[in-house]
């Protein structure tokens, strides 16, 4: 009797296990990749503070501030219609085809830091993409709207994330400045959803959240 109470207990446990792992609720990881400088650091700052409080890291205008990626587990997002998704939020270091030392030289570095910068930003790079190959199930790919979408590394990635079959939100950041053009991004993209907002100022983000709930949940 002893042992059959065992046994049952231990099957009980097994199936148990089983069952919550089954209706355990689906979490997505959410890759932010873009160029250096887009804005990626800024919006997972943003949605990290509007669902739950905290930032991720910080934001410079250097470029390549984030070096390492940075991972904001349990984001819970809601819509206006009642649905949520469940996501981790990964900022990557911005992708860029060539780092050179001498673009922060121009930021007041010394030599010897500059090239310090620019390596920690290779291997940025680097992690970056082995996220992307490994542990990324969604992407958000930040452009900024002042500037030319297509350039080598926005083609390059895009490329790279429509062969792996990840979902993808265009996000054209950066349009509370004069000079945005978030109509160029739309033309350039037109096979996946664009959404123009402003990272900064918080305007059109319920717009992205709800784009994220439908192509994340």
């Amino acid at each position: 009797m002893k042992i059959f109470s065992q046994t049952f207990g231990t099957v009980r446990k097994k199936f148990s296990g089983m069952l919550n792992r089954f209706f355990k609720k689906k979490r997505t990881r959410i890759g932010i990749y873009g160029p250096p400088n887009a804005g990626k650091t800024t919006l997972a700052n943003r949605i990290a503070r509007d669902w739950t409080g905290d930032a991720i890291g910080p934001v410079s205008e250097i470029p390549h501030e984030t070096r390492r990626a940075r991972r904001k587990e349990d984001i819970i997002i809601s819509g206006a219609n009642g649905n949520t998704v469940t996501m981790d939020i990964v900022d990557t270091p911005g992708v860029t085809t060539k780092i050179d030392y001498h673009e922060f030289l121009e930021f007041g570095m010394e030599k010897d830091e500059a090239i310090i910068r620019a390596r920690e930003a290779t291997e940025g790079v680097a992690e970056a993409m082995h996220w992307l190959r490994e542990d990324i199930d969604g992407v958000i790919y930040m452009l900024d709207s002042t500037t030319d979408p297509f350039m080598q590394v926005n083609i390059m990635m895009i490329g790279i994330i429509e062969a792996r079959n990840l979902p993808v939100i265009i996000v054209a950041n950066k349009i509370d400045l004069t000079d945005a053009a978030p109509a160029r991004i739309r033309s350039a993209f037109p096979q996946h959803p664009v959404v123009a907002i402003s990272g900064l100022e918080g305007k059109n983000v319920e717009d992205l959240y709800e784009t994220m709930i439908e192509y994340f949940g």
